[in-house]
């Protein structure tokens, strides 16, 4: 029954204040310092000699067994298929199956 009590003209002011001075603490933080890339590259004979030896692979084996991030083996297996090496025969939302090109 009671209700929400109205805040008075002097409790408007400061709240509109405090507002103001959020934002300009989020535009200082801005300007920090930049974070370096790092790029990781998998190593090709490795990852051949793994793709040869499997009857297919994941892009989760993948990196496992090379020890690199699965970003970095997923970005080397869809290269690889581009270029002819490996092919893509199954899966499905992300999980796909690779095998190498018999030669």
């Amino acid at each position: 029954m009671g209700g929400a009590k109205k805040p008075t003209a002097a409790k408007k002011d400061t709240s509109s204040n405090t507002k103001d001075s959020k934002k300009s603490k989020k535009d200082k933080g801005e300007g920090g310092p930049k974070k370096a890339e790092i790029t990781v590259m998998v190593n090709e004979q490795q990852a051949m000699k793994i793709i040869q030896n499997a009857k297919v692979i994941t892009v989760q084996d993948m990196a496992r067994q090379t020890g690199v991030k699965i970003s970095a083996a997923n970005k080397f297996l869809k290269e690889s298929a581009e270029k002819g090496i490996v092919k893509k025969v199954g899966g499905y939302s992300g999980h796909h199956l690779y095998q190498a090109v018999s030669s």
